[in-house]
């Protein structure tokens, strides 16, 4: 009981310490695995944690398959084909391509550098073909590089899993029980493989499809009581790779990645829901894994691993990937910046590590027996598969933001409007925006609002921000949120729902109750003077609907317009630029020569 606490206890504090450093989660969590696992030995008379002790059996690869499956479904859920129509050519080409030249290119450099045998090579090398979606994930949110180079990396390091882990299983079948006869085949060599090649995509696809088809339609008919749907879905993503994987081994993969894209692009119900309970497993099991897996390590294992290892490990981060992106970014609109980036960013994470240790734990168990000579390069799989994911986590982990602005891939600043109504004071800030060249887009429940709006000449859309089901709500160019209807409630909601995707740049109305309190507890978010409130705003927005402008002068200037106490005046923004300010009560800006302050009334 002690071990299995610890391991929880340790992977939620490695989480926490990630968080704290801004680093991968990763990192910590195999430098504690191997401290409370293997390195152990070192100052304990025995290895304080070992999964073995927890796990009887195939306990621990059953739980090690299930859970690396709930994570390829979560990244499945985030994958949706429109984004990704423009650069599909280069996704596909680095599933392809890349399979091939880290599958050749590691078994080449694990045989010719380590004198390792071809048929483990060459196991090594199809592991080496899976990048690490829980690692690029956070690189991306802390790098934010432009929407072409996101867009690949999150579709590669997720798709690739599978493909990744199929192409071991065929390497086994062709390598293993072929040529040393494990198992029983009454069918030709070519004909297994492409046998199992072909069920393995036919199992798996069916019962994503099938499994994605089911849930959906017991979502869209409220079949499903509101309590009831993370864990009913969670059922059906076990039921996909189980029901799966006990028919064709590792089809399971497969199944939960279809599954989680085929709920992306159905506009399911209650997707956000789902998804926010799956990240928050993930993290558990991510946690949970990497240290079990870290800490099942051998001390005998690390101790085998040679300087040589390091070059395998120089081959594959700087000759392999670069080669891979290369060859798959031709005739692409990538420039040369974009590529390299791309180049650089190929971590290998959770699947790596656990196909490693389900295809060691199997090879090495008594039901296999292996030359001596072979079983020592299988011994050796595991120890080398961790140093390269630990060290392309480090390199890539530490220094991908720094090269992103080396390099000049980050994402431009958004500076789109998200408007959350369409009534005439919104109306009035859209057109004036767009004027401006900002792109607008006004959401509103009421049929009647949104039709004038589209009357004006403005993008708008009727829908309800209250609702679960806004998971196609287009936030692309979205860079700002305004929170203008006459609803405290939705005014509040929206904030607090659209700042996970947008940022910090959420603004809203204040309420009359909200006026009564200490300026020193509102909101800093608050827009526009003191007292104003929706029925101030809408007032004034009726007897003056143009928005109009005047030149600051200097830093004095700013602030007496902006402290001005009139009926007939609200100062909206100051714009430098192609920079825009809101004014909040808490606004706190330094002049610069042309900036312009635009307001809603009139001036004296």
């Amino acid at each position: 009981m002690l071990e299995l606490a610890a391991i929880i206890v340790l992977g939620i504090f490695a989480q926490w310490i990630a968080w704290r450093m801004r680093i991968p989660a990763i990192f910590p969590l195999i430098i504690i695995g191997l401290f409370v696992g293997p390195l152990s030995i070192l100052f304990l008379e025995n290895q304080w944690i070992n999964p073995e002790n927890i796990f009887a059996g195939k306990t621990m690869y059953y739980f090690v398959s299930l859970s690396v499956g709930v994570i390829l479904f979560e990244g499945g859920l985030t994958l949706k084909f429109k984004e990704v129509r423009k650069i599909a050519g280069v996704v596909r080409n680095l599933l392809i391509i890349g399979s091939v030249i880290m599958l050749v290119g590691g078994a080449l450099a694990a045989h010719y550098i380590l004198d390792m045998d071809y048929r483990v090579g060459l196991l090594f090398g199809s592991l080496i073909i899976v990048t690490g979606p829980t690692v690029i994930a956070p690189i991306l949110q802390s790098v934010r590089p432009n929407r072409n180079v996101s867009t690949i990396l999150k579709w590669e390091g997720i798709i690739i899993d599978p493909i990744g882990a199929l192409v071991a299983v065929l390497v086994y079948e062709l390598f293993f029980v072929a040529s040393m006869g494990v198992g029983h085949h009454d069918v030709g060599l070519t004909q297994m493989v492409l046998k199992t090649f072909f069920l393995t995509v036919c199992v798996g696809s069916f019962f994503g499809l099938f499994s994605g088809w089911a849930l959906n339609t017991l979502l869209r008919k409220n079949l499903i009581p509101h309590f009831l749907i993370n864990v009913l879905s969670l059922a059906f993503v076990i039921f996909a790779f189980a029901g799966a994987d006990s028919l064709q081994p590792e089809s399971g993969l497969l199944s939960v990645t279809v599954m989680g894209i085929f709920l992306a692009n159905v506009k399911t119900p209650n997707i956000d829901k789902i998804l926010d309970f799956k990240e928050s497993l993930t993290v558990i099991l991510i946690s949970v894994l990497f240290i079990i897996l870290a800490s099942n390590l051998k001390f005998e294992q690390l101790l085998s691993l040679e300087k040589n290892s390091l070059y395998v490990f120089l081959i594959v981060v700087f000759l392999l990937r670069p080669l891979v992106v290369w060859l798959s970014a031709i005739g692409s609109d990538l420039n040369w910046r974009e590529k390299a980036f791309i180049a650089w960013i190929g971590p290998k994470g959770i699947v790596a590590a656990a196909v490693a240790s389900l295809f060691s734990l199997y090879l090495l168990s008594d039901k296999i027996h292996l030359p001596e000579e072979l079983r020592s390069d299988v011994e050796l799989l595991v120890p080398l598969t961790f140093m390269i994911i630990l060290g392309t986590v480090t390199l890539n982990g530490l220094s991908a933001k720094p090269v992103a602005k080396l390099l000049e891939v980050i994402g431009e600043d958004k500076n789109g409007f998200l408007i959350v109504g369409a009534n005439e004071g919104c109306i009035s800030i859209a057109k004036y925006l767009e004027n401006k060249g900002f792109p607008t887009t006004l959401i509103d429940l009421s049929s009647e609002n949104v039709r004038h709006a589209k009357a004006e000449g403005l993008n708008a859309e009727e829908r309800n921000i209250l609702a679960e089901e806004n998971e196609d709500l287009n936030l692309e160019d979205a860079g700002y949120v305004l929170a203008l209807t006459s609803s405290n409630d939705v005014n509040i909601f929206a904030c607090r729902k659209l700042k996970i995707d947008i940022g910090e740049r959420i603004f809203r109305l204040i309420t009359g109750n909200e006026i009564k309190f200490s300026a020193l507890t509102r909101p800093k978010n608050i827009l526009f003077g003191e007292n104003t409130d929706y029925i101030e705003f809408i007032e004034l927005i009726r007897r003056y609907p143009d928005i109009q402008e005047v030149k600051i002068e200097n830093q004095e200037h700013l602030e007496k317009m902006i402290n001005k106490s009139s009926d007939d005046f609200i100062p909206l923004l100051v714009l430098r630029g192609t920079s825009i300010f809101m004014k909040t009560v808490r606004f706190d800006y330094q002049f610069t020569k042309g900036d312009t302050l635009a307001y809603i009334g009139k001036l004296d």
